[in-house]
């Protein structure tokens, strides 16, 4: 009996040993799967321009970076991205390259709240401040808005920052002005009331709420003209000249000469080299994909990537753009 038992026990440590060969064996032969690096990119109101380029980036990513799971989300846009970047909440976002600037270098809204972690990855298309006011007004420049009810932008926001820094050059200040705090909605309104003279719109043009004006009034947009652009462009670097061309507007005629900020990609300190280049080289190496979901892409390209680039660059994403 007790070499039966003997026997019997031999067996079964024989039989365990041959099996934990044959699992190490078969563990051994398994591929380890490309580890997950989530993405998240903020952008805009689903109504916006940023919320369908940032799904279009999404996508990009995911289909041509291994192991990226890249995901857009709707946000407050600028301001609001910029804390969820520094919050550690998204990893990409869409800002516009003035609020960037401020918000680096602790001035305008971010004043005593400076994020000196923020870094850049490319410029993408201009935001152009659109100085809109109608036919009947009368005002064909910036040097005739003395004295008139001035539509600035709602109180605290980038639009509001261009109107004064543009009215300055001319010499304006608010003191020789009637201030008027409005979002774009309430300026279109207000223009087509009656109830303000000049609105500052800072979009991409055409602009939805101009567009709208335009359906029932004459608009005419007020030039920037060249030398105060220069000026502006020497002090606030985020600058850019652009031109809106005639007939982007119904009844406009000629040509303006106007001046924007850019919108812009921006990330943290947080993105390694390696992640910004693989990044930026997605993105501007499928360009037909963000054309294709918003046309404010169409103008976006590598040659420009560092226009109006106004905070320090992501270094994998710098020596992308710099590669020929």
């Amino acid at each position: 009996m007790k070499k039966l038992l003997a026997f019997l026990m031999a067996i079964m440590v024989f039989a365990t040993m041959a099996a934990g060969c044959g699992g190490g064996s078969e563990k051994k032969d398994e591929k380890k799967p490309a580890a997950q690096k989530f993405i998240n990119i903020a952008t805009g109101g689903t109504a916006g321009t940023y919320f369908p380029l940032g799904g279009a980036i999404a996508d990009i990513l995911n289909k041509n970076i291994p192991g990226v799971n890249a995901s857009a989300q709707s946000t407050g846009a600028s301001i609001a991205n910029i804390n969820l970047l520094q919050q550690g909440e998204v990893d990409i976002a869409f800002i516009q390259n003035d609020n960037a600037y401020y918000a680096v270098n602790g001035i305008e809204m971010f004043k005593d709240k400076k994020v000196p972690s923020l870094q850049g990855l490319a410029t993408l298309y201009p935001e152009t401040v659109q100085i809109v006011t109608l036919d009947k007004t009368g005002i064909k420049s910036l040097n005739d808005v003395k004295g008139k009810r001035i539509a600035v932008g709602a109180a605290g926001s980038g639009t509001e920052a261009n109107a004064r820094q543009i009215l300055e050059a001319y010499g304006i200040t608010y003191d020789d002005i009637k201030v008027q705090y409005l979002s774009f909605a309430e300026a279109s309104n207000a223009l087509k009331d009656g109830n303000v003279d000049v609105a500052f719109v800072t979009a991409g043009h055409p602009t939805a709420a101009i567009q709208d004006i335009a359906t029932q009034n004459t608009v005419v947009l007020l030039p920037v003209d060249a030398d105060k652009a220069d000026a502006l462009i020497a002090k606030y670097p985020f600058y850019t000249k652009v031109n809106i061309g005639a007939k982007t507007y119904t009844n406009q005629t000629t040509d303006c000469p106007a001046i924007a900020v850019r919108c812009m990609l921006a990330v943290t300190d947080k993105m390694d080299a390696d992640t910004g280049y693989a990044v930026t080289k997605a993105i501007f190496t499928n360009l037909d994909r963000l054309k294709a979901a918003h046309s404010a892409a169409n103008v976006v390209s590598k040659a420009s990537a560092m226009d109006g680039m106004s905070i320090p660059v992501n270094a994998g994403a710098d020596k992308f753009l710099k590669e020929k």
